[in-house]
Protein backbone atom coordinates (compact mmCIF):
# COMPACT_ATOMS: atom_id res chain seq x y z
CA UNK A 1 0.00 0.00 0.00
CA UNK A 2 1.16 3.52 -0.74
CA UNK A 3 0.50 6.53 1.47
CA UNK A 4 1.47 9.99 0.25
CA UNK A 5 2.66 12.51 2.81
CA UNK A 6 4.73 15.68 2.89
CA UNK A 7 8.41 15.57 1.74
CA UNK A 8 10.72 12.90 3.12
CA UNK A 9 11.82 13.55 6.70
CA UNK A 10 8.72 15.45 7.85
CA UNK A 11 6.53 14.79 10.88
CA UNK A 12 3.80 13.74 8.42
CA UNK A 13 6.05 10.92 7.24
CA UNK A 14 6.67 9.96 10.88
CA UNK A 15 2.87 9.85 11.39
CA UNK A 16 2.50 7.61 8.31
CA UNK A 17 5.13 5.20 9.67
CA UNK A 18 3.47 5.20 13.12
CA UNK A 19 0.10 4.27 11.56
CA UNK A 20 1.10 1.91 8.74
CA UNK A 21 4.49 0.57 9.88
CA UNK A 22 7.92 0.63 8.25
CA UNK A 23 6.93 -1.71 5.41
CA UNK A 24 4.46 0.74 3.83
CA UNK A 25 5.73 2.56 0.74
CA UNK A 26 5.51 6.29 1.40
CA UNK A 27 5.20 8.77 -1.47
CA UNK A 28 6.24 12.32 -0.50
CA UNK A 29 4.15 15.18 -1.97
CA UNK A 30 4.75 18.93 -1.60
CA UNK A 31 1.23 20.11 -0.68
CA UNK A 32 -1.86 18.98 1.23
CA UNK A 33 -4.25 19.43 -1.72
CA UNK A 34 -1.98 17.19 -3.84
CA UNK A 35 -2.34 14.43 -1.24
CA UNK A 36 -6.15 14.68 -1.60
CA UNK A 37 -5.87 14.61 -5.41
CA UNK A 38 -3.60 11.53 -5.49
CA UNK A 39 -5.89 9.54 -3.17
CA UNK A 40 -9.03 10.61 -5.08
CA UNK A 41 -7.43 9.56 -8.38
CA UNK A 42 -6.61 6.11 -6.99
CA UNK A 43 -2.87 6.62 -7.52
CA UNK A 44 -2.30 5.72 -3.83
CA UNK A 45 -4.36 3.85 -1.25
CA UNK A 46 -4.34 6.37 1.61
CA UNK A 47 -3.15 9.88 2.40
CA UNK A 48 -1.77 11.36 5.62
CA UNK A 49 -2.43 15.06 6.35
CA UNK A 50 -2.02 17.23 9.48
CA UNK A 51 -5.28 18.68 10.84
CA UNK A 52 -4.46 20.38 14.16
CA UNK A 53 -1.65 21.19 16.56
CA UNK A 54 -2.00 21.62 20.32
CA UNK A 55 0.02 24.87 20.27
CA UNK A 56 -1.02 26.53 17.01
CA UNK A 57 -4.51 25.15 16.37
CA UNK A 58 -6.20 23.99 13.19
CA UNK A 59 -4.55 23.42 9.77
CA UNK A 60 -6.93 25.36 7.50
CA UNK A 61 -5.60 23.85 4.24
CA UNK A 62 -6.76 20.41 5.34
CA UNK A 63 -10.27 21.53 6.33
CA UNK A 64 -10.66 23.50 3.09
CA UNK A 65 -9.59 20.44 1.08
CA UNK A 66 -12.47 18.45 2.61
CA UNK A 67 -14.93 21.10 1.41
CA UNK A 68 -13.96 20.30 -2.19
CA UNK A 69 -13.34 16.54 -1.82
CA UNK A 70 -15.50 13.44 -1.38
CA UNK A 71 -12.77 11.44 0.41
CA UNK A 72 -13.39 9.74 3.76
CA UNK A 73 -11.44 9.96 7.00
CA UNK A 74 -10.48 6.40 7.91
CA UNK A 75 -8.04 6.96 10.75
CA UNK A 76 -6.22 9.46 12.92
CA UNK A 77 -2.71 9.63 14.39
CA UNK A 78 -1.47 11.77 17.27
CA UNK A 79 2.25 12.50 17.36
CA UNK A 80 4.25 14.25 20.07
CA UNK A 81 6.27 16.88 18.18
CA UNK A 82 9.84 17.65 19.26
CA UNK A 83 11.69 20.36 17.34
CA UNK A 84 15.49 20.56 17.22
CA UNK A 85 17.83 23.32 16.03
CA UNK A 86 20.00 21.73 13.33
CA UNK A 87 23.02 22.94 11.36
CA UNK A 88 25.14 21.62 8.50
CA UNK A 89 28.93 21.11 8.50
CA UNK A 90 29.68 24.61 7.12
CA UNK A 91 27.89 26.61 9.82
CA UNK A 92 29.52 27.90 13.01
CA UNK A 93 27.11 27.74 15.98
CA UNK A 94 27.88 31.38 16.93
CA UNK A 95 27.28 32.71 13.38
CA UNK A 96 23.64 31.77 12.64
CA UNK A 97 21.90 34.58 10.78
CA UNK A 98 18.96 32.65 9.25
CA UNK A 99 16.58 30.02 10.60
CA UNK A 100 14.50 27.99 8.13
CA UNK A 101 11.39 25.97 8.90
CA UNK A 102 7.71 25.41 8.18
CA UNK A 103 5.61 28.36 9.46
CA UNK A 104 3.89 26.09 12.02
CA UNK A 105 7.26 24.94 13.39
CA UNK A 106 8.55 28.51 13.66
CA UNK A 107 5.37 29.47 15.51
CA UNK A 108 5.71 26.51 17.89
CA UNK A 109 9.26 27.67 18.81
CA UNK A 110 8.60 31.42 18.87
CA UNK A 111 9.59 32.06 22.51
CA UNK A 112 12.75 29.98 22.26
CA UNK A 113 13.85 31.86 19.13
CA UNK A 114 13.08 35.23 20.76
CA UNK A 115 15.28 34.28 23.71
CA UNK A 116 18.18 32.52 21.95
CA UNK A 117 18.33 33.80 18.34
CA UNK A 118 16.59 37.18 18.46
CA UNK A 119 18.56 38.65 15.53
CA UNK A 120 18.35 35.67 13.17
CA UNK A 121 15.99 36.09 10.21
CA UNK A 122 13.14 33.55 10.25
CA UNK A 123 12.43 32.16 6.78
CA UNK A 124 9.36 29.99 6.09
CA UNK A 125 9.48 27.02 3.70
CA UNK A 126 6.93 24.40 2.62
CA UNK A 127 8.23 21.86 5.13
CA UNK A 128 10.80 21.42 7.87
CA UNK A 129 12.41 18.66 5.78
CA UNK A 130 12.97 21.20 2.99
CA UNK A 131 14.57 23.46 5.64
CA UNK A 132 16.90 20.64 6.73
CA UNK A 133 17.85 19.86 3.13
CA UNK A 134 18.64 23.50 2.44
CA UNK A 135 20.90 24.10 5.47
CA UNK A 136 22.90 20.93 4.80
CA UNK A 137 24.84 22.83 2.11
CA UNK A 138 24.64 26.42 3.42
CA UNK A 139 26.71 28.70 5.63
CA UNK A 140 25.36 30.65 8.62
CA UNK A 141 21.92 29.05 8.61
CA UNK A 142 20.00 26.64 10.83
CA UNK A 143 16.85 24.56 10.44
CA UNK A 144 14.11 23.69 12.89
CA UNK A 145 13.09 20.09 12.21
CA UNK A 146 12.64 16.68 13.79
CA UNK A 147 14.98 13.74 14.36
CA UNK A 148 13.95 12.06 11.08
CA UNK A 149 15.12 15.06 9.02
CA UNK A 150 18.27 15.36 11.16
CA UNK A 151 19.45 11.85 10.30
CA UNK A 152 18.22 11.94 6.69
CA UNK A 153 20.25 15.07 5.84
CA UNK A 154 23.25 14.36 8.11
CA UNK A 155 22.89 17.48 10.28
CA UNK A 156 24.28 18.31 13.73
CA UNK A 157 21.89 19.05 16.59
CA UNK A 158 22.72 22.27 18.47
CA UNK A 159 19.67 22.28 20.77
CA UNK A 160 17.01 19.63 21.48
CA UNK A 161 13.28 20.04 22.17
CA UNK A 162 13.07 23.79 21.55
CA UNK A 163 9.25 23.75 21.21
CA UNK A 164 7.61 26.26 23.60
CA UNK A 165 5.09 23.71 24.93
CA UNK A 166 6.62 20.45 26.18
CA UNK A 167 3.45 18.48 25.33
CA UNK A 168 3.32 19.89 21.77
CA UNK A 169 1.24 17.38 19.77
CA UNK A 170 -0.05 17.26 16.18
CA UNK A 171 -3.08 15.28 15.05
CA UNK A 172 -3.00 13.79 11.56
CA UNK A 173 -5.86 12.28 9.55
CA UNK A 174 -5.67 9.20 7.34
CA UNK A 175 -7.80 9.83 4.23
CA UNK A 176 -9.08 7.17 1.87
CA UNK A 177 -11.99 6.12 -0.31
CA UNK A 178 -13.87 3.61 1.90
CA UNK A 179 -15.78 3.58 5.18
CA UNK A 180 -14.26 1.88 8.24
CA UNK A 181 -16.27 -0.59 10.39
CA UNK A 182 -16.66 0.06 14.15
CA UNK A 183 -13.67 -0.72 16.39
CA UNK A 184 -15.39 -0.19 19.74
CA UNK A 185 -13.64 3.14 20.45
CA UNK A 186 -14.40 5.46 17.54
CA UNK A 187 -14.79 9.08 16.56
CA UNK A 188 -16.94 10.55 13.80
CA UNK A 189 -16.24 13.73 11.83
CA UNK A 190 -18.97 15.65 10.02
CA UNK A 191 -19.08 18.80 7.90
CA UNK A 192 -22.22 20.94 8.16
CA UNK A 193 -23.35 24.08 6.32
CA UNK A 194 -26.02 26.11 8.15
CA UNK A 195 -28.20 29.05 7.21
CA UNK A 196 -26.97 32.34 8.59
CA UNK A 197 -29.83 32.95 11.04
CA UNK A 198 -30.20 33.50 14.81
CA UNK A 199 -29.74 30.34 16.88
CA UNK A 200 -28.36 28.28 13.96
CA UNK A 201 -25.39 26.93 15.93
CA UNK A 202 -27.52 26.24 19.03
CA UNK A 203 -30.05 24.22 17.00
CA UNK A 204 -27.20 22.34 15.33
CA UNK A 205 -25.59 21.32 18.65
CA UNK A 206 -28.71 20.66 20.76
CA UNK A 207 -29.35 17.13 19.34
CA UNK A 208 -25.82 16.06 20.40
CA UNK A 209 -26.58 17.13 23.96
CA UNK A 210 -29.95 15.36 23.96
CA UNK A 211 -28.37 12.10 22.77
CA UNK A 212 -25.44 12.44 25.21
CA UNK A 213 -22.76 12.48 22.51
CA UNK A 214 -19.38 13.90 23.53
CA UNK A 215 -18.21 16.66 21.15
CA UNK A 216 -14.41 16.60 20.90
CA UNK A 217 -13.87 19.48 18.45
CA UNK A 218 -15.74 22.13 16.51
CA UNK A 219 -14.12 24.37 13.87
CA UNK A 220 -15.54 27.01 11.56
CA UNK A 221 -14.47 27.82 8.00
CA UNK A 222 -15.97 30.40 5.62
CA UNK A 223 -18.20 28.86 2.96
CA UNK A 224 -16.78 28.99 -0.57
CA UNK A 225 -20.24 29.38 -2.09
CA UNK A 226 -22.00 32.11 -0.08
CA UNK A 227 -20.57 35.25 1.49
CA UNK A 228 -20.80 35.45 5.31
CA UNK A 229 -22.02 31.88 5.65
CA UNK A 230 -20.01 29.18 7.34
CA UNK A 231 -19.14 25.50 7.30
CA UNK A 232 -18.75 23.74 10.67
CA UNK A 233 -16.41 20.78 11.16
CA UNK A 234 -17.51 18.73 14.17
CA UNK A 235 -15.81 15.72 15.76
CA UNK A 236 -17.60 13.60 18.34
CA UNK A 237 -17.27 10.26 20.11
CA UNK A 238 -19.06 7.29 18.49
CA UNK A 239 -19.39 5.52 15.12
CA UNK A 240 -21.82 6.45 12.33
CA UNK A 241 -23.44 2.98 12.76
CA UNK A 242 -24.25 3.59 16.46
CA UNK A 243 -28.00 4.19 16.99
CA UNK A 244 -27.33 7.36 19.03
CA UNK A 245 -25.20 8.80 16.23
CA UNK A 246 -27.72 7.81 13.54
CA UNK A 247 -30.57 9.45 15.50
CA UNK A 248 -28.56 12.64 15.99
CA UNK A 249 -27.64 12.95 12.30
CA UNK A 250 -31.23 12.18 11.24
CA UNK A 251 -32.44 15.01 13.51
CA UNK A 252 -29.88 17.50 12.19
CA UNK A 253 -30.16 16.75 8.46
CA UNK A 254 -33.55 18.43 7.73
CA UNK A 255 -32.60 21.73 9.41
CA UNK A 256 -29.22 22.40 7.71
CA UNK A 257 -28.22 23.37 4.18
CA UNK A 258 -25.78 20.46 3.85
CA UNK A 259 -24.53 17.60 6.04
CA UNK A 260 -21.72 15.24 5.11
CA UNK A 261 -20.23 12.50 7.26
CA UNK A 262 -16.48 12.72 6.62
CA UNK A 263 -15.89 9.38 8.33
CA UNK A 264 -15.94 7.24 11.44
CA UNK A 265 -12.57 5.87 12.55
CA UNK A 266 -10.71 4.42 15.55
CA UNK A 267 -9.63 7.00 18.15
CA UNK A 268 -5.89 7.72 18.11
CA UNK A 269 -3.57 6.59 20.91
CA UNK A 270 -0.60 8.84 21.68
Amino acid sequence: AEQPCHPEGTFTQAAAVKHFGDSARVVPLPAIDEVFREVAAGAVDYGVVPVENSTEGVVNHTLDSFIESSLQICGEVELRIHHHLLIGPNTRPDAISRVYSHPQSLAQCRKWLDAHLPRAERITLNSNAEAARRVSGEWSSAAIAGAMAESLYGLSRLHSNIEDQPDNTTRFLIIGRENVPPSGDDKTSIMVSVRNEPGALYHLLAPFQRQGLDLTRIETRPSRTRRWSYVFFIDFAGHRDDPKVRNTLDEIAPQVVDLRVLGSYPRAVL
